[in-house]
């Protein structure tokens, strides 16, 4: 015991004075944040081009139905022929020119407007000036009918159902896929510590297997407990990292709070909301619907998303570096690895894709229960489905502890896998291992 707690130690010190370790460890969140920034910042500066289309309508229709807008504005042009007004909106650099003919009929001369550009025009400029069209087609097919533009602005007001729980708590529109968005952001943080941290195990034992250090250790620690202590103590470190990652979280959620002027004490007041609120009336300002949201993620149970992220990642990082520790064992350099690497990244990339579509879709379908007790991709699936919570409404309890009870029993039968592998491969010197020659490892 006291061998194995020496190795624990050795690699977690290792891994928690590494440069690298350390800068990462506080620099990650910072680039996160601001890769965020960037992305945000680039998206508005790409949408921030001023598009001018020309119109040239020799119609009585169509008048007042463009309309400028922060991005695309409108010149109109009279009394000047089809090929000057190409002319001119070519020479002048313009975005395009939208002709609308002279037709005495409507729907005839919605069927035959052009629009000119140099090169392919935007699918979403197209859309606006198709929007334009269909609006006003729609107006005059409901005046043809009797009805007036009163009576149609009120048939055209967009409906909104009311959406509250039985205890009379409003529900919000996109929350759901919000909350499986959070779900999926730790499964993939899980995915990737497995993939960071179960590649250093490999790594670590590959060097000390070529450097020869390894016939040195073994020579007073078994194998299994050399294996099991790159293990624990490489997981000790990434939960140290995490540990500082939330800490960093909690300081920008402050600080977003902030900025954004959510009020922290509505947050406490839960979801219930007035009487006008239940009755569908929306509410009055932006600020209030982002109090709405806020109010909605406050009430996510993050002690217990983060309680059981710390489960599913102990666990799922167990089952996964026990993997990676004996491939490591099993080759000499890490160009061998890579024939064994994909099965096991495989696993993890179908929890997220899966996960993602099959959790938004139903978080309580067949395929989204299967995925989250399935061992190899339930440290993914379960966390998109926890954000909704516990027991009625969200995961049932039993799913969540048999999904545990089988990543305990699974991380037990690989361990015990694993270790054939390590102890025969650790040796193993000169001989790229092939999947054949690891079964017959496994019967030693």
């Amino acid at each position: 015991m006291n061998k194995l707690l020496l190795i624990i130690k050795r690699e977690y010190l290792a891994k928690v004075r590494n440069k690298s370790f350390v800068i990462m460890t506080f620099l990650s969140p910072i680039l996160m944040v601001g890769m965020v920034v960037l992305i945000a910042y680039l998206t508005k500066v790409n949408d921030s081009e001023e598009r001018v289309i020309t119109i040239l309508n020799e119609s009585d229709y169509f008048s007042n139905d463009f309309l400028s807008t922060d991005n695309l504005s409108y010149i109109n042009f009279k009394d000047i022929s089809l090929q000057a007004a190409k002319d001119s909106t070519s020479g002048l650099g313009y975005y395009g020119l939208l002709h609308i003919p002279k037709n005495d009929n409507l729907e005839t001369v919605a069927q035959s407007a052009v629009f000119y550009s140099k090169d392919s025009p935007s699918t979403s400029v197209l859309e606006i000036l198709e929007d334009s069209f269909q609006d006003r087609l729609r107006l005059g097919r409901i005046q043809d009918l009797g009805v007036s533009v009163a009576d149609f602005e009120a048939m055209d007001k967009r409906y909104e159902i009311n959406a509250t729980t039985f205890s009379g708590e409003q529900n919000l529109k996109g929350i759901n896929e919000i909350k499986a968005i959070i779900g999926g952001g730790f499964g993939y943080l899980i995915m990737m510590f497995i993939i960071i941290y179960g590649g250093f195990v490999m790594r670590s034992v590959i060097e000390e297997k070529t450097s020869r250090i390894i016939e040195v250790i073994i020579s007073s620690v078994k194998p299994f407990q050399l294996m099991l202590g790159k293990i624990i103590g490489t997981s000790l470190a990434g939960i140290t990292q995490f540990a500082i990652w939330i800490v960093s979280a909690v300081i920008l959620l402050s600080i977003v709070i902030l900025i954004f002027g959510i009020e922290p004490a509505a947050l406490s007041n839960g979801r219930s909301m007035g009487p006008e609120a239940v009755g569908g009336i929306s509410p009055s300002s932006a600020n209030e619907t982002l109090q709405l949201y806020a109010n909605e993620l406050f009430q996510i149970p993050w002690g217990m998303l983060i309680t059981f992220f710390l489960v599913y990642f102990i666990l799922g990082y167990l089952i996964y570096s026990s993997i990676y520790a004996a491939i490591g064992a099993a080759v000499d350099n890490e160009t061998d690895t890579q024939q064994f690497i994909f099965p096991i990244i495989l696993p993890l990339m179908l929890g997220i894709y899966v996960g993602f579509f099959s959790v938004f879709n139903n978080p309580h379908g067949p395929i989204a229960v299967a995925f989250s007790l399935f061992p190899l991709t339930s440290p993914i699936v379960m966390l998109m489905r926890l954000p909704g919570g516990l027991g009625e409404g969200g995961v049932p309890i039993w799913q969540l502890i048999t999904s545990i009870a089988l990543l305990i029993v699974t991380f037990i039968g690989i361990v015990w896998l694993a270790a054939k592998i390590y102890r025969v491969g650790i040796l193993m010197y000169g001989k790229k291992p092939s999947y054949r020659e690891l079964f017959k490892w496994l019967k030693y």
